[in-house]
């Protein structure tokens, strides 16, 4: 029996946001045992804490989907801080460093919960042909694309830049032509309306693996990778909140803030499961 929690990751209200499975001392777990939790668990991602092994980092976790390991992703980051600090995590630091498939990711505590964007991977213009295939995937006219954009921090994420905020919502994908796609898009809700809602913008996550298709409740790793791509270009300002859920009945909010060269991508995170899970 190992420690578990369930965390609901960018929402201080009860189930309107991104819930993580994680299980605490997961060193002697083989990634066959990771892999069929995982898939068991059900949930977009289940991490397992782990000892790191760079002595740098206060933690190692390593984040699966049902379908395979990702070498980051941006709930999991939150969630995951969130449950080692109140299984008694103690960073060394002013900031919590975590270990993970894209080296080690900086989390700090206060306001909330928020992590350092990492790198790009891979940035710039999208392929005509892939274009082409995104647009037809959100089965959205090309007029209607104010831009697009690689934004790859892992995941695979491409970013779509719809320019209004009901455009977002209004957004109904092509299931079919999704095939190995993963999209991000964004769009702006105005002064009204953001007031009303607290949040400037509005964020869908579209990520589909050749079999299955689905839509993301709130994701970290797609807003990190939209507000470095987007504060880059002057499109969004350095500050902003983003919604995302809304649509299939969640209503996440994402803190961005860019200081200097780095972008904190920041949340509320709750506990709403705690117990222990038999791995068998």
């Amino acid at each position: 029996m190992l420690p578990f929690r369930q965390v609901d990751v960018f929402s201080a209200e009860p189930w309107l946001g991104n819930p993580l499975a994680v299980i605490h001392d997961a060193d002697d777990l083989s990634d066959a045992q990771m892999a069929a939790i995982a898939r068991w668990t059900n949930l977009s991602e289940t991490t397992f804490l782990c000892s790191p092994t760079d002595p740098a980092a206060d933690y190692r976790v390593r984040i699966w989907t049902t379908g395979g390991e990702l070498p980051f992703a941006g709930h999991p980051t939150i969630g995951s801080a969130h449950a080692w600090l109140e299984a008694g995590g103690s960073p060394r630091g002013d900031v919590i460093v975590q270990e993970c498939g894209v080296g080690l990711v900086q989390v700090r505590r206060e306001p909330r919960l928020g992590f350092v964007a990492p790198p790009l991977r891979r940035s710039g213009e999208v392929e005509p042909e892939l274009r082409a295939r995104i647009v037809k995937a959100l089965a959205v006219d090309e007029s209607a694309v104010l831009d697009m954009a690689w934004t790859d921090n892992g995941p695979g994420w491409v970013g779509v830049d719809l320019g209004a905020a009901r455009a977002v919502v209004d957004v109904v994908p092509d299931v079919a032509a999704f095939a190995d796609l993963k999209v991000a898009i964004v769009g702006r809700w105005d002064d009204a309306s953001a007031a009303d809602l607290g949040a400037d913008v509005e964020v869908r996550a579209f990520y589909a693996d050749g079999r299955d298709f689905g839509e993301d409740p709130v994701t970290g790793s797609a807003n990190a990778a939209l507000a470095q791509w987007l504060i880059g270009t002057g499109a969004l300002p350095e500050s902003y909140v983003a919604r995302q859920g809304s649509v299939i009945g969640r209503n996440g909010r994402v803190h961005i803030e860019s200081a200097g060269t780095q972008v904190w991508v920041s949340g509320d995170a709750v506990t709403r499961i705690e117990g222990s899970i038999d791995v068998g």
